[in-house]
C-alpha cells in the first residue's frame, strides 16, 4: 500500500447515494410522477418501477456492504409519508423507519434527505415553492419525520440542489424549446389537477427562480429549526449543484455566474451543519459566456467538460465562501465508459485527498449506486456503479463498484492503522 502524506480521517464517510423517485418505483403521488404522465412531456419516458428499490432495499444495502461503505445516502419520499395535506402514512413511515434501522444494523450510516427534488402533488398543486406557505407546509413534514423516523439519524439534507434549473439556465445551452415544453407540461398538470398553477424544483418557469429560492431557503431554516427542536445534535445542512468554475482571460465572469448559480444560498450557511457539494462538471468562463470544451480533454455523455480535479476545486470554492464543514453528497461521471469512471474517481479522490487537511470534508458518496431513472433523460444515461436489469431487477457490479470497493478498504485500514 502507498503511504501517503494525507490521509482520509478515521471518521471520513465512505458512500454511495441514492434518490427515492429515481430508484424506489410507483411514486404515484409525487409532482414527478404527474410530469412523466401528462401530455405534453419534457421527460423521456415514465419511471414505472424504476430499479424496484421500494421492494428491494435490502439488496441495496447489501451492495453498500460489499464495497465496503459505512454510509449511504437516500431520501424519505415526502409524497409516499404525506400523500394528503396533513395525513400522514404510518405504513410509509415504518418502511423507512426499518431502512434506517438496517442501515445501523449493518454498520452503515444513514444520510437522509427530505426533498430530493420530488413533492406531494397536492403541495405542487398548491403552486409548490411559490406558495408563500410553502415553508409552514415543509415545516410540518419536518416536524413529522423528527417525531417519527429520525431517531437513529445524525446528517440529514433538507434540499438537494435547491438551485439546479438556474445552474443549467446560466450555461445558456438549454434550447428555447425546452423551456416552452416545461411550460406546456406544468400547464398540463395544473389542468389536470384543476389548479391555477403547477410547480416544483426540477420543473419551473424560469420567472419563477427567485420567488422559489427564497421560500426554499425559508423552508430549510424552517426545517432545521424544527428538527434541532426534536435531535439537537442532529446534523442538518443542505446540498448545492456546483460547477468548477474557472476564470479564462482578465475580464471572465465566472463570480458573476457564481452568484448567479449559488449566490443566495451562501449567506444561509449560517442556518446550516453542513454544505453537501455536488460537481460533475468544469465550466471555463470568458467574457461572454463558457467556453468550447478543448479537444482531447474528458467529457461525460452530453459532451460537458469532465476533470478529475473539479472536485477539490469546489470544495474548496464552497469553503472559502461559508466557512462550513463540507459533505460531497454527490460526484460521478454519466458515461457508457466503465474504465473512464474508474479513472476519473480515481483521481478525484486523490485530489480531494489534498484539500481535506486544510477543509473539513464529512464525508465522500459517490452518484449513484444504481443505474437509475434520470428524470428527463429516463434510462439511458448511466451514472451507476451497479447495471440494472429493466426486467429482472438483477444488481450487477460493474468494474468500478469493484474498484471503489478496494479503494475504501485500503483508505479505511490506512486511517485505522494510521498511515
Amino acid at each position: 500500500m502507498t503511504k501517503h502524506t494525507v490521509s482520509y480521517p478515521c471518521n471520513f464517510l465512505w458512500g454511495a447515494a441514492t434518490a427515492g423517485h429515481q430508484i424506489e418505483g410507483n411514486n404515484t403521488n409525487s409532482d414527478i410522477y404527474m410530469y412523466e404522465n401528462v401530455i405534453p412531456s419534457v421527460f423521456k419516458e415514465k419511471s414505472g418501477l424504476a430499479c424496484n428499490s421500494y421492494e428491494l432495499w435490502e439488496m441495496d444495502l447489501k451492495l453498500v456492504q460489499a464495497m465496503n461503505l459505512n454510509c449511504y445516502r437516500f431520501s424519505l419520499e415526502w409524497s409516499r409519508i404525506e400523500p394528503s395535506e396533513g395525513v400522514f402514512s404510518e405504513k410509509e413511515i415504518q418502511h423507512y423507519k426499518k431502512i434506517i434501522d438496517g442501515c445501523v444494523e449493518r454498520g452503515i450510516e444513514p444520510v437522509v434527505t427530505l426533498c430530493h427534488f420530488s413533492t406531494p402533488c397536492w403541495f405542487a398543486a398548491k403552486g409548490g415553492w411559490t406558495n408563500p406557505n410553502a415553508s409552514q407546509w415543509f415545516g410540518a413534514f419536518c416536524e413529522k419525520v423528527s417525531q417519527t423516523i429520525l431517531h437513529n439519524v445524525r446528517y440529514v439534507i433538507t434540499f438537494n440542489e435547491p438551485n439546479i434549473l438556474i445552474l443549467l439556465n446560466s450555461l445558456g445551452s438549454i434550447p428555447e424549446g425546452f423551456w416552452y415544453g416545461q411550460k406546456a407540461m406544468l400547464d398540463a398538470a395544473a389542468k389536470e389537477v384543476n389548479t391555477e398553477k403547477f410547480s416544483g424544483i426540477n420543473a419551473m418557469n424560469r420567472e419563477d427562480f427567485a420567488v422559489t429560492t427564497d421560500h426554499l431557503i425559508k423552508g430549510h431554516i424552517e426545517g432545521r429549526k424544527v428538527i434541532k427542536s426534536y435531535h439537537p445534535a442532529l446534523n442538518v445542512g443542505f446540498s448545492l449543484a456546483v460547477f468548477d468554475d474557472q476564470p479564462a482571460g482578465p475580464d471572465s465572469i465566472y463570480i458573476d455566474k457564481q452568484q448567479e448559480i449559488y449566490g443566495s444560498w451562501v449567506p444561509v450557511s449560517k442556518y446550516a451543519d453542513f454544505i453537501g457539494v455536488q460537481n460533475y462538471e468544469k465550466v471555463v468562463w470568458d467574457d461572454k459566456g463558457p467556453v468550447k470544451v478543448p479537444d482531447g480533454e474528458m467529457t461525460n455523455f452530453s459532451g460537458s467538460w469532465i476533470d478529475p480535479t473539479s472536485l477539490a476545486n469546489s470544495v474548496k470554492t464552497i469553503y472559502e465562501k461559508t466557512r462550513t464543514p463540507i459533505f460531497v453528497t454527490e460526484h460521478g461521471i454519466g458515461t457508457d465508459d466503465d474504465q473512464l469512471r474508474i479513472a476519473f474517481l480515481e483521481q478525484s479522490l486523490e485530489h480531494l485527498r489534498n484539500v481535506i487537511s486544510e477543509i473539513p470534508v464529512i464525508g465522500y458518496t459517490h452518484w449513484t449506486l444504481l443505474d437509475n431513472y434520470e428524470w428527463v433523460s429516463g434510462f439511458d444515461v448511466h451514472f451507476g456503479l451497479h447495471s440494472l436489469d429493466p426486467i429482472t431487477f438483477e444488481r450487477k457490479a460493474k468494474d468500478s463498484a469493484k474498484f471503489y470497493g478496494q479503494w475504501v478498504a485500503k483508505e479505511r485500514h490506512l486511517a485505522k492503522s494510521g498511515n
